[in-house]
């Protein structure tokens, strides 16, 4: 356990009683971040809320999230359940279903937590994130609905709600439909692009994934770090929604306001960035948990040498299976910088800065000698670009990176998307032709002035009378009300 739970002892005599959220992530920094955000907004702007966030533990480093959560204000603790096993698992089995079981496996650790919870303080409301819905029976014996927090974009909320139907509609792969696909309020878009977990409706993670979003309606609301001005058209068809659907509240951007600073010689990286001209570093990162080929990463090298600009690049030791090799493994260290071509360092010296594994992204995207993003196109990545205006290259690699890229290309128009050759792999050519277009060329251009409205939208959103300072108003309102 962190920091203990101590109920307040003055809580009966205070006028205005303490309101409690527990808030339950699943694995992966990237579920845990933007729920953290969450649970600062709320009791940031309502004082009497207090949150206690409990942790499953799937087994792998709980460093990172042991440094953030022991870092956040005091009406914010956490429990950390015991480390659950996945040793019975055989090896292929996909990266949702290991995050699903280690919830369902916590199950019986949970229900003491909030047992406790319950009997020391007024729980009005439990929070899961997106995979979390699995939890709701033993949410249900201490009397609470949850709520769904939803890290990602309202296109992707709109295929859970639909894909039960798309599973009857069709029987082929998605991939394989002639037409794309069209859901309420969405940009139209490829099977291909579907989201991972059901691109193989004969791997056993298909049925769950389809088991998931039959019990997605049951969620008592679902909060979503997205914002109106993004992705207007899915909310509105999300909230004129006739069937019965749980209530939507867009919340977002919630975003880290700086990196957790970890890494000896991060500032190493913003000192180069301060004697780079204004706008003209490409900043390559795909999260912490992408990985690329041998062949891949090769290719990237040399399109960013071909392209002649400066670059930025944080790079991960190759793997030559899974996109997600290191969500959740750890990074091995021999040389460094082994898998880049030979002599790349050398040629690149002056016009390029690669970084180990880690850099601080957010003070990377804020500095204004960066004038482009080649990302993953994970939300939170995405999200953080969208804040400080930054004009992306799409490279998507997995979980709905792919559903991503095309709002952000097709529908926003802030990103030029790659494409892959034959053999899955992005050329060296392709690489410099996208990198020099963002940075030099009049698509770039374009792409950044699209994106300069976006930052302006996201900050008007947050601000007092904005939509999503509104929105969370009404689910802090909705649980001061509740019925302990």
């Amino acid at each position: 356990m962190s920091h203990s739970l101590q109920p307040k002892a003055t809580m009966e005599n205070s006028q205005e009683t303490t309101v409690h959220v527990a808030m339950v992530p699943t694995p992966g920094m990237g579920h845990l971040l933007p729920l953290v955000e969450f649970a600062k907004r709320l009791v940031h702007q309502y004082h009497n809320f207090e949150v206690t966030i409990i942790v499953p533990d799937d087994g792998s480093p709980m460093k990172y999230q042991r440094q953030l959560l022991q870092a956040l204000p005091r009406s914010i603790s956490s429990i950390f359940l015991p480390p659950v096993s996945f040793d019975d698992l055989p090896e292929d089995v996909g990266i949702e279903t290991k995050i699903v079981l280690s919830l369902v496996r916590s199950l019986p650790a949970l229900k003491d937590s909030l047992k406790v919870l319950v009997e020391s303080t007024r729980l009005v409301a439990v929070v899961v994130d997106l995979f979390g819905i699995d939890a709701i029976d033993v949410f249900e014996e201490f009397g609470l609905t949850p709520y769904i927090f939803f890290p990602s974009t309202a296109m992707l909320l709109q295929l859970i709600f639909h894909l039960p139907k798309l599973d009857e509609m069709f029987s082929c792969e998605y991939r394989n439909l002639p037409e794309p696909i069209k859901l309420p309020g969405c940009v139209p878009f490829h099977g291909s692009d579907i989201t991972d977990p059901v691109q193989d409706k004969k791997n056993v993670g298909y049925q769950s994934v389809i088991q998931l979003c039959r019990r997605y309606p049951l969620a008592a609301g679902i909060i979503v770090n997205s914002f109106m001005d993004l992705e207007q058209d899915a909310f509105r068809a999300l909230m004129e929604d006739e069937i019965g659907l749980p209530k939507v509240y867009p919340v977002g951007p919630l975003i880290q306001t700086s990196s957790m600073n970890e890494v000896n010689g991060s500032n190493n990286c913003l000192r180069w960035l301060d004697v780079q001209p204004h706008g003209s570093v490409v900043y390559v990162c795909f999260g912490s948990g992408g990985t690329l080929s041998h062949e891949q990463m090769n290719e990237l090298a040399l399109g960013l040498e071909m392209s002649g600009q400066r670059f930025l690049w944080v790079a991960k030791s190759p793997v030559e299976k899974a996109t997600n090799a290191t969500y959740f493994g750890v990074e091995s260290v021999k040389d460094p910088f082994h898998f880049l071509p030979d002599g790349f360092l050398e040629r690149t010296k002056g016009v390029g800065v690669v970084v180990r594994s880690w850099a601080p992204q957010i003070e990377i995207l804020r500095h204004g000698s960066t004038g482009g993003f080649l990302t993953h196109c994970g939300w939170n990545s995405t999200l953080e670009a969208i804040v400080h205006g930054v004009p992306l290259i799409a490279w998507p690699l997995y979980a709905e990176q792919k559903m991503n890229a095309v709002l952000l290309a097709d529908d926003l128009k802030v990103a030029i998307r790659v494409k892959e050759n034959e053999n899955g792999v992005v050329g060296r050519e392709d690489i410099a032709k996208f990198v020099e277009g963002l940075i030099e060329g009049e698509e770039g251009q374009l792409l950044r002035n699209k994106m300069r409205k976006l930052k302006d939208a996201a900050k008007m959103v947050l601000s007092p009378d904005g939509s999503s300072t509104k929105s969370l108003a009404k689910v802090a309102e909705m649980w001061k009300n509740q019925e302990k």
